[in-house]
Parts: C-alpha cells; sequence; structure tokens
C-alpha cells in the first residue's frame, strides 16, 4: 500500500518533492528552514502596523494564560479545604472565586478573539493590495512564464491560508509557550520531584516532533505547489473550452485533471496522515505520565510528603503542562501551510519590477512620433537571436507596414518598441530621445494598440472604449465609436452603450470587438499606433468598416501595421520585409515589386501577400 501511494512522489525526487525514507535532514531542508524564518520575519512587518492592538491582545493573552493557571490552583485548594472539615475559608468562596476566574478567561478570550481576527485581515488586506498592485507592476516576460491560475492561487489560497493562522494559530502558539512556562513554574513549587517525573516524557516529544514535522514540512509545501497548478490547468482548460471540444479532447482533459487532482490528493493524504501521529503520541504519553505522577504522588501524600490537593492540581498542571505541546504539535501543522503560503506570495512580490530603474527616466509630455532603430538585436533566449541587426527609420506621421513569414519577428519588433521586452543591442529612440531614458508609462501614454484578439474587460460598452481615455465625457466616447464605425451596431444592441460585456466581450462578435478596440484607441488620440492584424480573422463586410474605422485613426499618426493582406499593406508609406529576424528589404508596394525579390515572390505567387 505504502508503495502504490507513494510512487509519484518517488517519480519526482529528482526535483526534490519528498523522501519520506530519510531520516537525516537533507541540506535542501535546511534551507527552507532558513527561509520560514525570512518568511516569519517578514510577516511580521506587516503586523508590525498593528503594534496597539497587538501589545492589547498580547496583554489578554497574558491575563488569559495567568487565570489559566490559577484555575487548577483554586480547585487544589478547595479539596484541601474540604478534607480538612469544617472552619477557616468557608468553601462556597472557592467555588465563587473558580467561578469568576473561567467567566474572566472566557471574557478576555473572546475580546483577544476579536481583536485578532481584525489584526489579521487588516494585515492580509495589506498583503493582497500589495501583490496585486505589485503583479501590474512586473514585465510582460514574467507572466510569458507564469500560469494565470496559479497566480490566481496565490493571491486566494494562499493568502486564505495566511489569514486563517493569523485569526487563531499565532496566538494559539504564544498563549501555550506562556501556559508551558507558568505551568512549569508552578509545578517546581509544588513538588521538584514530580515535575522531574513529568519530565522524562519531553525527550520522547521533542524526538517525535522532529521526526514528524521534518517530513510534513515539505509535504505541505508540496500540496500548496501542486494545488497552484491545479488551478492553472482548471484555468487554461475552462478558457479554452472551445478548443477542446471542437478536437474531441475532453478525456485526455480529464485524465489530466485527475492526475494533478491525485497529486493534490497524495501530498494532503501523506501530510494530514503523519501529521495525524502528533495527537495519537501526544494522547499516549499524556498518559503515561498521569500514571507515573498518580502512582508516586499517591505515595508520597501517603507518607504526608504533600496532600491530596497537591495530587489533584499536579495532575492538572501535567495535563496543563503536555496541553501546550499538544497544542503546539497540531497548530504547527497549519503553520507549516501558512508558511509555504506566505512563502510562495513573497516569490512574486521579489520579483523586480518593470520601473524600478527609473528614477532618471524623463517625461514626454507631447511627441511627434519620429521612431529610428538603429542597429538592433534580441532574443527571447540567449541560444537563438529573434532579431538581428535591424535598422530603419519612421517618419512622424508615416505608415509602415510590417511583413514576414511566421517567426520572423515582427510582433517582436513591436514589443521592444513599447518596452514589453529590452532590446539585447542597437538603439530605438523616439523624437530623438532613447527609449530605455523615457519612463514606460510616459513611453505608452502616446501609444495605442490595436491587436488580433482585442481584450473587452467585463463592464458596459462605455466603460470599455473609455478605457482608451479614462476622464473623457460620454460624448466624446460615442464620437469615438462613430469614428471607428461602431456607433450603428452598438445603439442596436439591447441597452446599447450601457450593455455590460461578460468577461471578454463574450456575446458580441470578433469584428464587433475589433471595432470597439478602434474606438478605444480613437478615444486614446495616441501620437503612435500599432495594429497587430487587427484585420486577419474578419470577413470582409466588416472588415471594409474597420479598415474606414482604421484610416480615420490612423490619420496624422506614426503607424506600425502588422498584416497579411495586401489592401492592408499597399497603403503603406514604407513596407519592411523581415525573414528569420533580419530586414531583408525595406520600400514602397511598387519600388518592392519592381526588385523583383522576397516581397514580389509573395505578392506574385499568393496574390493576397501572405
Amino acid at each position: 500500500m505504502w508503495e502504490a501511494l507513494s510512487e509519484p512522489f518517488r517519480y519526482k525526487k529528482s526535483k526534490a518533492v519528498i523522501s519520506l525514507e530519510k531520516t537525516i535532514p537533507t541540506k535542501r531542508e535546511k534551507q527552507k528552514a532558513k527561509d520560514w524564518q525570512s518568511t516569519i520575519r517578514r510577516i511580521g512587518k506587516y503586523l508590525s502596523h498593528h503594534k496597539g492592538r497587538l501589545s492589547l491582545v498580547l496583554l489578554m493573552v497574558l491575563l488569559s494564560s495567568g487565570l489559566t493557571l490559577l484555575g487548577p490552583y483554586l480547585i487544589g485548594r478547595a479539596i484541601d479545604h474540604y478534607l480538612a472539615g469544617p472552619g477557616g475559608t468557608p468553601w462556597v468562596l472557592f467555588l465563587a472565586g473558580l467561578a469568576t476566574v473561567y467567566v474572566l478567561s472566557s471574557l478576555i478570550g473572546w475580546l483577544q478573539s476579536i481583536w485578532m481576527i481584525t489584526i489579521s485581515q487588516e494585515t492580509v488586506y495589506r498583503m493582497r493590495v500589495e501583490l496585486f498592485g505589485h503583479l501590474h507592476r512586473l514585465p510582460i516576460p514574467f507572466f510569458a512564464k507564469r500560469q494565470r491560475g496559479e497566480l490566481m492561487s496565490r493571491m486566494t489560497n494562499d493568502m486564505d491560508n495566511v489569514s486563517s493562522t493569523l485569526n487563531s494559530s499565532a496566538i494559539q502558539v504564544f498563549s501555550s509557550v506562556l501556559i508551558l512556562i507558568g505551568t512549569v513554574t508552578v509545578m517546581l513549587f509544588l513538588s521538584p520531584l514530580l515535575t522531574l517525573l513529568t519530565f522524562l516524557i519531553v525527550p520522547a516529544m521533542v524526538v517525535g516532533m522532529k521526526w514528524i514535522t521534518r517530513r510534513t514540512g515539505v509535504l505541505f509545501k508540496e500540496r500548496q505547489r501542486n494545488l497552484g497548478e491545479l488551478n492553472g490547468y482548471i484555468e487554461e482548460t475552462l478558457s479554452g473550452q472551445r478548443i477542446v471540444k471542437a478536437f474531441s479532447q475532453e478525456n485526455r482533459v480529464i485524465g489530466e485533471f485527475r492526475q494533478r487532482n491525485d497529486q493534490i490528493r497524495l501530498s494532503g493524504f501523506w501530510a494530514q496522515t503523519i501529521s495525524g501521529f502528533v495527537p495519537k503520541l501526544m494522547n499516549g504519553l499524556n498518559n503515561i505520565s498521569f500514571a507515573i505522577i498518580a502512582g508516586v504522588g499517591g505515595i508520597l501524600a501517603i507518607r504526608g510528603a504533600i496532600t491530596v490537593g497537591v495530587i489533584v492540581v499536579f495532575v492538572e498542571y501535567a495535563r496543563q503542562f503536555t496541553r501546550p505541546l499538544n497544542d503546539l504539535a497540531n497548530q504547527w501543522n497549519t503553520l507549516l501551510s501558512a508558511i509555504a503560503g506566505a512563502e510562495r506570495v513573497f516569490e512574486i512580490l521579489d520579483e523586480e519590477e518593470e520601473d524600478k530603474d527609473e528614477s532618471t527616466a524623463i517625461t514626454l509630455e507631447a511627441i511627434q512620433g519620429e521612431v529610428e532603430f538603429s542597429h538592433v538585436s534580441f532574443s527571447y533566449n540567449k541560444s537563438e537571436q529573434t532579431l538581428k541587426d535591424i535598422s530603419f527609420k519612421a517618419q512622424a506621421g508615416e505608415t509602415i507596414a510590417i511583413i514576414g513569414p511566421t517567426g520572423a519577428g515582427k510582433t517582436s519588433l513591436i514589443q521592444l518598441l513599447s518596452r514589453f521586452y529590452e532590446a539585447d543591442g542597437g538603439q530605438i529612440t523616439i523624437d530623438g530621445h532613447d527609449i530605455t531614458s523615457i519612463k514606460r508609462e510616459s513611453l505608452r501614454s502616446h501609444m495605442a494598440f490595436v491587436l488580433q484578439d482585442s481584450f473587452l474587460f467585463e463592464g458596459t460598452i462605455r466603460e470599455n472604449i473609455r478605457y482608451g481615455k479614462l476622464d473623457a465625457t460620454d460624448e466624446q466616447v460615442e464620437e469615438a465609436a462613430r469614428l471607428a464605425n461602431a456607433h450603428s451596431f452598438i445603439v442596436r444592441l439591447p441597452g446599447g452603450y450601457d450593455k455590460i460585456l461578460q468577461g471578454d466581450g463574450s456575446g458580441i462578435s470578433q469584428g464587433q470587438k475589433q471595432l470597439l478596440a478602434i474606438a478605444r484607441a480613437i478615444l486614446a488620440d495616441p501620437a503612435i499606433l500599432v495594429l497587430d492584424e487587427a484585420t486577419s480573422s474578419i470577413d470582409t463586410v466588416t472588415e471594409i468598416k474597420i479598415q474606414e474605422g482604421l484610416q480615420r485613426l490612423m490619420e496624422g499618426r506614426t503607424s506600425f501595421v502588422i498584416a497579411h493582406r495586401l489592401n492592408t499593406i499597399r497603403r503603406a508609406d514604407r513596407i519592411l520585409v523581415l525573414k528569420d529576424g533580419s530586414l531583408l528589404e525595406a520600400g514602397s508596394h511598387d519600388e518592392l515589386v519592381a526588385k523583383g525579390n522576397l516581397y514580389s515572390e509573395l505578392y506574385y505567387g499568393h496574390g493576397q501577400l501572405l
């Protein structure tokens, strides 16, 4: 059974997922422990924003722990008083004192719980805001290497783990430590001999806990990683449902989902199973401790060394001595899971932001739109160059068409211009300014994009168009829609401009989405326009409308057009022909046809060009 269940983990040993057979910590595990300490310190920095309330919570914990220690002592005194017979302090006062202690303890516990929930929620709120803001300041290459679902898992599941731990586990650990220290102090005062006997179980507890936590820490971290991967896979398959069904791949994706789900089941099974040994171990050791205390305490009571009340108090304190250890052991699993989640959150926060190096960058209030590439080279990975020694100049207001086979580097060239990626060599300038000396926000504020797959946000059509200029009036939004040839179809929709679009604009056609994207770009009024396959998947009638909108949009602006259709390209002032990352030729349509090179071959060979 063990072999069957642990087989997936054995398969991943090369990735340091788990090694259940080993009993000696590896270097990787020790490194993880250092990471956990760093993570705890970073969480402490967030908690430091609530020093006042946190101090009150700690005070409440201190009072609650003191009352917890006082209760058993009063019980022992009451028993001794009762056995001593009438006289002295009325027995009812002991009962009243005991009731007062437990009522106050409950009230204080409720207050500390409310305050700690407030602190934890505000702390996680701050972490979520920081993480979400940081995600929007990360460069595009970061998102190219990450699944959206996996990032969402860090924002939700991992944050929830941190929140639940701060709500209860953190205070529980602190309270357990205080009770443990107080209990040991009182036990030593009552009977050093019985205290020593109680301590006999501590080495067994330490060894057992060390054996268990060394394994559960790796497992809980693996479970969080698997959960993030599963979320990413779910998000990917749900987004691609049309493709899944079109190619009848339902059974395959269900099978892959089961495989990923099985990994979570296994890591969760072993984490919970091994951590489940903790209470069993503690209970067994507790029972042994109680038996020793009862036996030795009885002998001491018969000899008159201690009273019966002391034995009762000591048994209760012995339980309180092991209960904090038991609580610490149980809460340790939650802490491990939360720390693993916090580590994943901090991994994202530690990613370098896109505009981190812009302290000396300039802001351009207005630009003419003159763009020059000078000996620019670029590669996504160092093994193969995507763009090689690209040089050309676009005058302000010119339309530059970029063509070439798939993989020629057309989109890469545009991504360098917008600084989504940075060039490896050479220089790109706008109006004579090196773009690396311009703040990215300033640079992109003078650019607008109309892409093949125009993304629309959930919200009204008016809000999606206004995304190009947030302070635009309703009249300006509608005028932009008219120029883009979008007004006529918008007013026919139920609700018109106030029609609410679902995620990614579902409910309207691809052509209508393109018209809205053009309206959004018109409203932005950019100096530089980028059209990336804006009409590649549109029918002829819709393309005519889009072309009319694009012509209005391109008037007086420097435009870069990536397209395959001839009627889009031949209107360009200049055409750049790329192949294998190199600029083979440049010129107008008539000039390139006359040269008889690659452009001419593509034109005469395909009619519609590419």
